[in-house]
């Protein structure tokens, strides 16, 4: 078994030098010839000693000494190669987003990615992973982001913004979104909004997100919004959907029933 859990180590370390940080089960399979079984449990030795973490089943992540106290890299390092062998389209999304795009006073606990379909989170003591489940991600506006492996896509600060009104309820509600939306505002471009606002399927999130920008004292952040609602079939709709109390005062530009009211932190 040392020998096998050798065999496997220095595979893994020249994976490290050649600039990777993660693989899967089926990978190494080919590669080393080891049985099913001996395999696993050198997988599991490696995993033990803190070399090595399972994101999912057959997927392994490496973990350079210089982490080792942290006990994971960041999960962006990897997320490429992860999504890919679930099989899905992604963008980093919501708080994470904001996080990237200067909004950093609801720092995230958890990386939030968008996905198509239902997909179970990862969560362990030193990795987490929320998946946040958008029928119609493919209208999203996303860009390039950087991270130590290549590039991943990442939401825009537009299409941020309406992600934080559509996913407020796993976050912390309205007045944590509120927060977010102050500090984003100062990377939120008019027109980029606007062509943002008319990508989004939803209308309610489009009255939701306008009210709250005109809440907050962003009024021309707030204009093309406006415009676009307008232009669509609009009916009376609650600021918040998650809470149980649907009355409260309403408001007749943005058709908005004022069932809560949210409070920024700065």
């Amino acid at each position: 078994m040392n020998d096998q859990v050798k065999g496997l180590g220095e595979w893994v370390d020249g994976l490290e030098r050649s600039g990777r940080y993660s693989f899967t089960l089926e990978e190494v399979r080919q590669t080393l010839a080891l049985e099913a079984p001996a395999l696993v449990k050198a997988l599991q030795r490696l995993c033990g000693k803190g070399r090595l973490v399972r994101a999912r089943r057959g997927f392994y992540v490496l973990v350079p000494l210089a982490y080792a106290a942290a006990g994971c890299v960041p999960a962006e390092w990897f997320l490429a190669d992860l999504m890919k062998y679930l099989g899905s389209p992604y963008y980093v999304g919501c708080l994470s987003a904001a996080m990237l795009h200067g909004a950093a006073h609801q720092r995230p606990q958890e990386l939030q990615v968008v996905v198509p379909e239902y997909l179970r989170g990862v969560d362990s003591p030193v990795l987490r992973i929320r998946f946040l489940r958008f029928a119609g991600m493919a209208e999203a506006l996303t860009q390039p982001h950087r991270v130590q492996t290549g590039d991943i896509p990442v939401a825009t600060p537009e299409w941020t913004a309406i992600d934080l009104i559509r996913f407020q309820k796993h976050f912390g509600g309205m007045d944590a979104a509120a927060t977010v939306l102050a500090e984003l505002a100062e990377s939120l471009d008019t027109d980029k909004l606007a062509a943002a606002a008319r990508r989004e399927p939803c209308n309610a999130l489009l009255q939701r997100l306008g009210w709250m920008l005109d809440s907050l004292g962003f009024q021309k952040l707030a204009a093309p919004l406006a415009v676009e609602v307008r232009g669509r079939k609009t009916v009376y709709v609650p600021l918040n959907p998650s809470v149980k109390r649907r009355s409260g005062p309403r408001d007749a530009t943005w058709m908005i029933i004022v069932n809560e009211k949210p409070e920024s932190e700065l």
